[in-house]
């Protein structure tokens, strides 16, 4: 019954992504962000999350200067992190996760927040001029956006794609809206994750698929 299925893995590749062109309606999309779409697509496999993508005019150039000139990627879980293959970044950036360093649990105690959130308080050594991938937990989106308007450093751009139905939404809403005006990309509504936070970094870093 499985003799037919395809075998090679670069016919595969170059199958899915052709698929995804054909599918989905990127004439919206402008050419430097082309990629970013078409990988976060294939991450979750839904070719209507087009549609729900919005982002700050300067958002690809910043995050890809800043990856060039090797600035870290902080990401809010270890999903997200485990997902950015290290090799494919341009100037071997560190991927750092701090969700499960000893402290955190006793800053998020100390906080009262969740784990998530006092996590990203360990940022703040590196988040100047970081690319930030948040895709599991709305609470780090949320406080990352209150120590930056309470004078933490500035990252260079922020991929907002956490995922669920408690702040989701509201969470990528908020950072899209901030005054502060960081560079965001972000997955409008409920829909997001791990995978499709980790896809971004990998396009941001070459133009090809």
């Amino acid at each position: 019954m499985t003799a037919g299925y395809e075998r090679d893995a670069a016919a595969i590749y170059r199958a899915s992504f052709a698929t995804i062109r054909r599918e989905a309606d990127l004439s919206g999309v402008p050419p430097a962000l082309e990629p970013v779409a078409v990988r976060m697509i294939h991450a979750c496999g839904m070719t209507d999350l087009v549609k729900d993508l919005a982002w700050s005019v300067d958002f690809a150039a910043s995050a890809r200067s800043a990856l060039a000139g090797g600035a870290p990627v902080l990401c809010d879980s270890s999903m997200v992190a485990a997902g950015i293959t290290r090799s494919r970044l341009p100037a071997g950036n560190q991927v750092l996760c701090t969700l499960p360093d000893p402290q955190t649990p006793v800053l998020a105690a100390r906080l009262g927040t969740t784990r998530a959130a006092a996590a990203v308080e360990l940022w703040r050594d590196r988040l100047d001029g970081a690319v930030v991938a948040v895709g599991n937990a709305p609470t780090a989106l949320f406080h990352l956006l209150e120590m930056v308007a309470a004078g933490a450093p500035r990252p260079a751009a922020v991929v907002g794609v956490p995922v669920g139905f408690v702040g989701a939404a509201e969470s990528k809403a908020a950072l899209a809206a901030d005054p502060l005006r960081l560079p965001f990309l972000v997955v409008q509504g409920r829909r997001g994750g791990g995978a499709v936070g980790a896809a971004a970094p990998h396009a941001l870093a070459s133009r090809t698929e």
